[in-house]
């Protein structure tokens, strides 16, 4: 590796407040998404009926209280019934497309984040300056929601509360239906409250089918070698890391600003590529690679296959569906970058 070559290791991003905002927008590969350029899998009529309903929603067409878990909470809903639509699926079924062109079909005052963005956002202000921030928006988008944690649950179930009570409109995406949420993470009985209140925002839209990103594509590339790195590195724009430095350095970087760790950074690097030795440091690491796929950041990486990041036990656990969107999303970037290399 050249001793001049970028590395991520390096960077301390700070909290910008200014950006706390302005960022809440579809990330770069979501940038051009359209409802007219989703492709919907033939097989899976699911896709068809989830875009159309999207883009009524879009249009201004309400929530419905006839479909989905919505249906099932009738009883328990209030008169104001659904304020929001909630793509429920697994990964790699265009759910994060399919939100991107939900707020790109929607009008007036908007935003669009990740479900730590909102969490960071409210933890930068205060819970009562990301309500009052928020607040009034024609519609806010939460992309990837899974409750981690009970701080999180109890967080977001008041934050969501508060917009609907104010008159937006939301869109979600997740792995997990809303009544689910936290399960096998955390004492999620104990929240039965604030999750049931989540469930009752939202009509759940269901998208099934295939993880598109692989359908009909070549098994995984083969790890990289030190030559390829090595070319990487005199790249402008590229950034080389020790793998196990890089996991390292995770931990001193909130995950809400992985994004701003990789501004300006056109490729990505991994030496020596290794199973994580813990779930915190796979849990950054998720984190860490939905924000390269969000900015479709090729990914080069030397060592032992990608598929090996996240041990047996953790694909078994309650975070299996995070691991396994994020060995897609990875494994995607480095077919991407086996082209160049």
């Amino acid at each position: 590796m050249s001793e001049h070559a970028d590395r991520l290791v390096d960077r301390r991003p700070a909290l910008d407040r200014d950006r706390l905002l302005t960022d809440l927008v579809p990330p770069p590969r979501f940038a051009g998404a359209r409802f007219d350029t989703y492709e919907p899998d033939p097989a899976e009529p699911s896709q068809q009926s989830a875009r159309a309903r999207l883009e009524d929603f879009a249009g201004g067409a309400p929530a419905s209280r006839g479909r989905g878990l919505g249906r099932l909470l009738r009883s328990r809903e209030g008169a104001d019934g659904p304020r929001g639509v909630y793509l429920d699926g697994g990964f790699g079924v265009g759910k994060t497309h399919l939100l991107a062109a939900t707020w790109h079909a929607a009008t007036g005052r908007r935003y669009y984040g990740t479900f730590v963005e909102y969490t960071h956002l409210a933890g930068a202000l205060g819970f009562r300056g990301a309500v009052d921030a928020l607040a009034g928006a024609d519609l806010v988008c939460v992309d990837e929601f899974e409750l981690d944690d009970p701080g999180d649950t109890v967080l977001m179930a008041r934050l969501m509360r508060e917009l609907a009570d104010s008159g937006t409109r939301l869109a979600a995406t997740s792995n997990t239906l809303p009544d689910a949420l936290g399960a096998g993470r955390f004492a999620a009985e104990d929240f039965l409250r604030e999750i049931q209140a989540l469930g009752r925002l939202f009509e759940v839209v269901t998208v099934e089918g295939e993880d598109y990103r692989h359908r009909g594509s070549p098994a995984a590339p083969t790890p990289a070698g030190e030559g390829d790195l090595t070319a990487l590195a005199a790249t402008r724009g590229a950034v080389v890391d020790d793998f196990a430095a890089l996991c390292d350095h995770l931990a001193d970087v909130h995950p809400s600003r992985y994004g701003t760790l990789l501004d300006g950074v056109r490729a990505v690097g991994w030496r020596g590529v290794a199973p994580v030795p813990d779930q915190n440091v796979a849990l950054r690491l998720v984190v860490l690679v939905d924000r390269l796929y969000d900015r479709s950041l090729p990914v080069v990486a030397t060592g032992e296959p990608l598929s090996v990041l996240f041990d047996e036990e953790m694909l078994r656990g309650g975070y299996r569906k995070k691991y396994l969107r994020a060995l897609s999303r990875v494994t995607a970037l480095a077919r991407e970058a086996a082209p160049a290399v």
